[in-house]
């Protein structure tokens, strides 16, 4: 047992929780699987909003587009109307929108094109649902309104909620739109909102200037009077303290004025003149020596002309006496005679300069003469001044007060005089760029967009409902489901037999026989050919995933002698029994001595197929020997122990007591004496517990699931309740597999999407079978 285990463990593998992640080839597989689901979704929802198209009023739609420009009026305006930032201009183009809202302009507008009388405008033709909606709010509501400002007030909220105006992106431009199910109507409506709207502009720019132009009228002629009254006051004060003036100035004002500018220019010369007397005074000061150094004098400066000739000989006179010392040495006597005139050259300079200096003293003293004199003549004037100017305090405040009330009243008047023009104003800050025309084909529905929206959803609710299907997947599909989730190895698929299940009697030869709903005996196909399945068609994939389920057995069960399998599911009606009748025929052709042993005490399925006499329970009860009751089938050589059907016994009556009872352990013994395999055919695992008191007995099992039935969390929670059998499973058996369904499970380039190449090797078509 312990090597038979070890060598199970080679086929387990635990589960990998990355092979459950939902990659994209997992997503398009579920895709492609649910291509129906999704197509009939989307066909419901187009179709849908193809009946919402039939259905629908059409719905007009006019638009005009309306600029708002301040330019218009700045011909006609005395000033430059001021740039506007982004934010006012955003509260304009905000306020002419609910303007245009406003349920004033809608009156407006019913009442210029007697709508209120329009039918079209206060019963439109409604849609179905529009209907039904109307009439519970009629019963909600109380009786309409039949009076003439009830129908106005009606029309005006149908215009307000048929009337959409938008900005156009940033721009200055308002775009006004009317629906209706007339055109002319849709067209007439929108035209008139544009007119109604300037029209409202300019009565309101009108209403606002007249009263402001009353307004004014009435400050003005106020502060004017005041302005009078103050100007007289200045008069009489300037009267009363002498204060004379010339130019609008008192006379001492004007004295000290010009005696400050001449001191200014007084300061200014003297010090031009302080400033060349230290600079000259500075040169003579170095000496005779550096007196032709300093001469570079400017020329604009007196005896500047002189020094710059005296400095140009003494140039001339040094480079020829260094040429003749070059030429001639420096002892030649016209270089002696050169250096004498350099000196003498070089005195004149001196002098010069010297005449200057004494010249620049003087200026300076004059200048510095005449501006203590200048501030000695101010320090009189001021002195004179001082009581003029404590008079003219009083005087300034009341000729400020006479000025500011005399710009005031000029204030007034300008604006009084702008309101006045305005109240004629002919031009409204707006023009329409765009003309409502009558429309030409409905606005609504929109084909493409209803058809474009129905698609979509469709697919959203094809997406919604595959998602919902795979959630509910629960199920056992692919080979790799059972190593991922159970960690056993896979055997393969046994595929469905005979198409779908129909509870229908079966049939041996020509006699009937009623079969109860159990392990895989609702086939549409007579019983006794879903038992002999591997003899009919020996080269199909059910024979070839039973034979894996041998070679599974013989090499997991290596060294063994005989070898007593058992066959169980999880579940009833997971076709266990089918594929024990098969799995043991097929021992038995291969030439190995097999016993099938029917242990389902509680719904024997052999029994209903052989209805013999004495079976199984009468063995183990010790009433005969148990090969007493052994049946062997002539084609496969396969022995068979059944179990009887008795009227009125109660089989199911201590059914687990038999399986584990003494006497069982003995037949199990007795017939590995006799054969190379025993195949027992057992309950399955969830009802009952007759393949748990089995288990000691049992080599191995073979677990069968149901395809896309048999749920994966059941299985694994039984198998891991029961670690002794879990153990000894040899492999697990997918049946009833629909194989045409079976790619579409499966991911890009998995096994099971080159099915249909493998069927080259499988000779014997399960279709035919069958059709026999």
């Amino acid at each position: 047992m312990h090597q038979r285990t070890v060598s199970h463990s080679v086929f387990r593998r635990e589960p990998d929780p990355a092979d459950s992640f939902i990659d994209l080839n997992r997503l398009l597989t579920i895709l492609v699987r649910r291509a129906r689901l999704i197509a009939l979704s989307v066909a419901l929802a187009v179709a849908l909003g193809v009946a919402y198209l039939l259905l629908a009023t059409p719905v007009y739609t006019s638009m005009t587009q309306i600029l708002l420009d301040e330019d218009l009026s700045r011909y006609a305006e005395e000033s430059e109307p001021s740039p506007q930032s982004s934010q006012q201009i955003d509260m304009r183009m905000a306020s002419a929108v609910e303007i245009l809202k406003s349920g004033r302009l809608a009156l407006r507008v019913v009442d210029d094109l007697k709508l209120a009388d329009n039918d079209t405008v206060l019963n439109p033709p409604r849609s179905p649902a529009a209907i039904v909606k109307g009439w519970a709010k009629s019963l909600a509501s109380a009786t309409p309104e039949t009076s003439e400002d009830g129908r106005r007030g009606k029309a005006a909220a149908t215009l307000q909620q048929s009337l959409t105006v938008e900005r156009v992106a940033r721009s200055a431009v308002l775009a006004v739109s009317f629906r209706s199910t007339d055109p002319q109507l849709a067209a007439a409506v929108t035209k008139r909102y544009a007119e109604a709207f300037f029209e409202d502009q300019l009565s309101a720019n009108f209403t606002a200037t007249e009263q402001a132009s009353t307004w004014l009228q009435e400050r003005l002629t106020d502060i004017q009077a005041r302005a009078q009254e103050a100007a007289l006051e200045v008069e009489r004060y300037r009267a009363e303290n002498g204060l004379t003036t010339a130019r609008g100035e008192l006379m001492s004002e004007q004295q000290l004025a010009d005696l400050n500018s001449q001191l200014i220019l007084a300061q200014a010369d003297a010090a031009s003149a302080s400033a060349r007397y230290a600079q000259f005074r500075a040169i003579v000061e170095q000496g005779p020596d550096k007196a032709v150094d300093n001469a570079s004098i400017p020329t604009q400066q007196a005896g500047g002309s002189v020094l710059q000739e005296l400095r140009e000989r003494y140039n001339s006179v040094v480079k020829r006496a260094q040429d003749i010392a070059r030429n001639f040495g420096a002892d030649h006597p016209q270089a002696a005679a050169l250096r004498a005139e350099r000196e003498n050259l070089a005195g004149q300079v001196y002098r010069e300069l010297q005449q200057l200096t004494a010249s620049f003293r003087n200026e300076y003293e004059v200048a510095r003469s005449r501006e203590v004199s200048l501030r000695e003549s101010i320090d009189k004037v001021a002195g004179s001044n001082a009581a003029a100017n404590r008079s003219s305090v009083r005087l300034r405040e009341l000729e400020q007060k006479a000025t500011a009330l005399k710009a005031l009243s000029e204030s007034y008047l300008g604006r009084f005089e702008q309101a006045s023009q305005k109240q004629s104003f002919p031009i409204a800050k707006a023009r329409v760029i765009s003309d409502a025309g009558v429309p030409t084909s409905p606005s609504s529905p929109r084909k493409t967009l209803v058809l474009g929206l129905s698609l979509a959803l469709g697919l959203m609710a094809g997406g919604a409902l595959t998602f919902v299907q795979e959630l509910r997947e629960r199920a056992f599909r692919l080979e790799n489901d059972v190593r991922t989730i159970l960690g056993l190895k896979p055997l393969g698929y046994l595929p469905l037999v005979g198409g779908p299940k129909r509870r229908r009697p079966a049939t041996i030869g020509a006699k009937a026989v009623k079969t109860e709903p159990g392990d895989g005996e609702e086939e549409d196909i007579p019983l006794e050919r879903m038992t002999r399945v591997v003899l009919d068609a020996p080269r199909s994939v059910f024979a070839e995933t039973l034979r894996n389920a041998k070679l599974a057995s013989d090499v997991m069960l290596h060294g063994h002698g005989t070898r007593v399998i058992g066959i169980t599911s999880a579940l009833p009606g997971e076709g266990k029994s089918t594929v024990a009748v098969n799995f043991a025929a097929l021992l038995a052709v291969s030439g190995r001595r097999t016993l099938l042993i029917d242990a389902d005490l509680r719904r024997p399925s052999l029994g209903a197929i052989m209805k013999p006499e004495v079976g199984l329970i009468e063995a183990l009860n010790g009433e005969i020997a148990w090969n007493q009751a052994v049946r062997t089938d002539r084609r496969s050589q396969l022995s068979i122990l059944p179990i009887a059907l008795r009227p009125g016994a109660d089989r199911a009556a201590h059914a687990n007591d038999l399986i584990s009872s003494p006497a069982m352990r003995q037949l199990i013994e007795e017939t590995r004496q006799a054969f190379d395999h025993v195949v027992v055919d057992l309950p399955p695992l969830a009802p009952v517990i007759d393949a748990k008191a089995f288990e000691p007995m049992a080599d191995g099992f073979l677990f069968v699931v149901e395809w896309g039935r048999t749920p994966a969390n059941l299985v694994r929670d039984l198998l891991a309740a029961e670690q002794r059998i879990e153990s000894k499973i040899l492999g697990v058996v997918l049946n009833k597999t629909d194989m045409d369904a079976l790619p579409r499970y499966s991911d890009a380039g998995a096994a099971e999407k080159y099915r249909d190449l493998y069927d080259q090797y499988y000779t014997d078509s399960m279709k035919d079978i069958a059709r026999r």
